[in-house]
Order: structure tokens, then sequence, then C-alpha cells
């Protein structure tokens, strides 16, 4: 296998119109009746409070027939982001798509890796799409920890942005207003 030599495996691909504006309306449109709850961590690492870790609300996106041209598009990017940067052995899509609303007044995620123990180990790539326009929230950024200081991910209504699931990264607490994004995980064998 080829790996270029300015192949960074800490760094993340993104697309600036992933979902045009009028795509994520209707995705948002066709998700209201679905049912909310409130986020959840893998693992409460010793014992710390929930809404210190996580404080959002989400909804799961079933894999059926209405929601197929989404997972469809989101498997096209995640294959050429792959292909372009980590060249990861994938096996498929492992968990229904999750969408995140982030409230005003401390709605955030703390910093945080999306692999871990047992079904969480064969996460391989995870993906974010901004379901928000940028002036409908402030805070609320998707950072990385890919050094001594946190890096800001590419924001705005459509964008995708897909990374490592071994990073270390965060959304910050929303200030103002609402942030709403999906995030999906892709799955392989074991790193090699």
């Amino acid at each position: 296998m080829f790996v270029p030599k300015e192949s960074d495996m800490t760094d993340y691909y993104w697309f600036k119109d992933g979902f045009s504006k009028t795509e994520i309306d209707i995705i948002l449109q066709n998700m209201e009746n679905l049912p909310f709850q409130e986020a959840m961590v893998a693992a409460n690492s010793k014992g710390a409070d929930l809404h210190q870790m996580r404080k959002s609300e989400i909804k799961w996106i079933p894999q059926n027939l209405h929601y197929k041209w989404i997972y469809d598009r989101l498997a096209k990017l995640i294959i050429e982001a792959n292909e372009g940067l980590w060249q990861f052995d994938l096996t498929g899509i492992l968990d229904n798509i999750q969408f995140t609303v982030y409230h005003e007044g401390g709605g955030h995620y703390d910093w945080h890796l999306d692999i871990g123990p047992r079904e969480l180990s064969w996460r391989k790539i995870s993906l974010t799409i901004q379901m928000s326009e940028d002036e409908d929230y402030e805070g609320g950024e998707l950072e990385f920890m890919r050094g001594p200081n946190p890096g800001k991910a590419p924001r705005g209504k459509g964008v995708v942005v897909i990374f490592p699931s071994y990073i270390l990264h965060r959304v910050s607490p929303v200030t103002k207003g609402t942030r709403k994004s999906m995030v999906l995980w892709v799955g392989g064998g074991r790193y090699k």
C-alpha cells in the first residue's frame, strides 16, 4: 500500500458543500417526527457527571429506504476522504446517523475519542455534517487536539468534516443560539 509522504494520519478531510442548504432543510423536515432523547456517553469515566461531559439531545436516523440517499452520499464522501488521506481498511457503516442538537446555555461535548472498548473498538472514521448556518449559533466549535493548541474545523450549513476516530475532539459550549449536526461512524478491522 502506498502512503504519500505528505500524508498526515491526524488530519481531517472536509467538503464545503457536502450537502446543499436545500438538502439540509429537507433532512431536517423529514426528521421532525423522530423522537429526541438525552445524549449519553459510552464510558462515563471515573464517575464524572454526564452534563459535565456532554449536554445535548439526539435522534437516531434509521438506515431505511426513506433515508438511503443520505447514507449513500456519506459513503461516497467517506471513500474519497479515506482514499485521499488514511487508506484504512473499512468494512462499513456501524451505526445509524446520530442527529445532535446543542442548545444555548452550555450545550457541548467535552474532549473525547470516538474509539473505545468493545463495539467502539471497530470505529475507524468519524464524520460530522453541519446542519446550522454560521449565524444560528455562537460557540459550538468542532475542535481537534492535534498539538499543543486546539484547532477549529470548518463550519457552515452543509459542511462535512471527516476524521480518524482516534483524534481527540470536542464541541465547545454553545453560548448563543442552537447548533445542529449529524454524526456517523465507519468501522473496519484492527489497526495493523
